[in-house]
């Protein structure tokens, strides 16, 4: 046994791994998936030591990786490649987000980053979004590289996902860079071990809405942001509206249209002032057939066309700044890629499923790496406090991954 399933074995957090699932058999990924979940990497804290955690490691195993960093240093992706026997350098591709959402203000029965196990179901923050994932996978590694891999098969581990995918672009241009390639990437996400063929893109904005101050008295003098940004916040609503009424639609998802919404908003300092400021976040969800640069550029030329010189005539030191603050493209995974058909073969579900949340498979694929969406755990569990993951969830999800070794082994490819 290598030195990867050794240590994980000596872990602490694993001292609750004798439990089985409810099917009687004991998730040998355990010991890992505890030791992942008892690291606090909630989106704003560091994630570099679990990742130098996981890069020493596999370099006991003998598995070099490679790291790319944030500008600060205190955050990094990794990606290290269990090789093929005779030097193929394409591949496929497991792949998971290290970050966690946070716990602040939730009730949870037990510590968050103390993985317990109650009944049948692995309790702690990251269970199921998406340390399980990651968790089975660096327990197969022994079973990696026992088998003699025909095609090799690749970890990728990124930072800030939960914050709009900021770290997985660092490490996809790297591949790039290096001349990596893979044929195909697997994301783990909680889906029941079911495959997804398509999500939708997020887009994620700040707005500033500058006004001029004035005693409330003198309402005429000052130029109110707040009021100005609610005509830009009613006007992004009604295009919501009308996307919901008009589409265009894709009934294989839960909303079936792309949406919108502003999500916070902070003006204003008294209830006698005239607000010089308002800022709001909005963001919109398109499906992935629609571009989302039209979009933005009907909100953008609202503001800048319609909105703006209103407010000008009234003040000559209004402004409106939009920024861009979060983006991930959308998912629409082709039926003929040679990833998608093996996942559909490995788990043998033909069923087409599409979501609204997203994930990174959609940078994998903007950069024509296909991928589809597969892993253990409820979506419906992800975030809440009391996430879990089934014990099952991650038996299964174990299954498929030696499925998946199988399938690039010289053995398989023979056939």
């Amino acid at each position: 046994m290598s030195h990867v399933a050794d240590s994980a074995q000596s872990s602490p957090a694993s001292a609750n791994a004798s439990s089985a699932s409810a099917s009687g058999v004991t998730p040998v990924s355990l010991p890992w998936v505890t030791r992942l979940v008892s690291m606090d990497t909630v989106s704003r804290n560091p994630n570099l030591g679990l990742i130098e955690t996981v890069r020493d490691e596999l370099r006991g195993a003998g598995i070099e990786a490679t790291l790319t960093h944030d500008p600060s240093g205190k955050w990094a992706n990794l990606f290290a490649t269990i090789p093929a026997h005779d030097g193929e350098t394409n591949g496929g591709v497991l792949s998971g987000h290290t970050d966690v959402v946070p716990v602040d203000g939730q009730q949870w029965d037990s510590d968050p980053f103390k993985p317990e196990i109650r009944g049948d179901k692995l309790y702690g923050r990251g269970t199921c979004d998406m340390k399980g994932f990651i968790g089975a996978a660096l327990a197969l590694v022994p079973d990696m590289q026992r088998a003699k891999l025909a095609r090799p098969i690749h970890f990728a581990l990124s930072f800030d996902e939960e914050v709009g995918c900021a770290g997985a672009p660092l490490m996809i241009a790297d591949l790039m860079k290096r001349g990596v390639k893979p044929d195909g990437c697997i994301v783990g996400e909680p889906t029941s071990m079911r495959p997804i063929v398509a999500h939708k893109g997020i887009n994620a904005y700040q707005c500033c809405v500058r006004g001029q101050a004035a005693h409330s008295s003198l309402t005429p003098k000052g130029l109110n942001a707040i009021e100005c940004a609610a005509r830009l916040i009613c006007y992004i609503r009604d295009m919501a509206d009308q996307f919901r009424e008009q589409g265009p639609f894709d009934e294989l998802y839960d909303v079936p249209f792309t949406t919108a919404q502003t999500s916070t908003i902070v003006g204003g300092n008294a209830i006698n002032t005239v607000p010089a400021e308002c800022k709001f976040q909005f963001e919109f969800r398109n499906l992935p057939t629609l571009d989302p640069e039209p979009i933005f550029a009907r909100i953008e030329q609202y503001a800048r066309e319609t909105l703006l010189p209103k407010m000008l005539r009234e003040h000559p030191s209004a402004a409106i700044e939009i920024t861009k603050i979060a983006a991930a493209p959308g998912l629409d995974s082709s039926e003929q890629a040679a990833i998608t058909q093996l996942v559909r073969a490995l788990t043998a579900d033909q069923d087409k499923r599409k979501v609204a949340y997203g994930t990174e498979a959609g940078l994998f694929s903007l950069a024509v790496i296909p991928s589809i969406v597969c892993g253990p755990g409820d979506i419906q569990q992800a975030h809440k406090a009391n996430e879990f993951v089934a014990l099952d969830q991650l038996v299964k999800c174990e299954r498929f991954l030696r499925k998946f070794i199988h399938s690039m082994s010289v053995e398989a490819q023979a056939h």
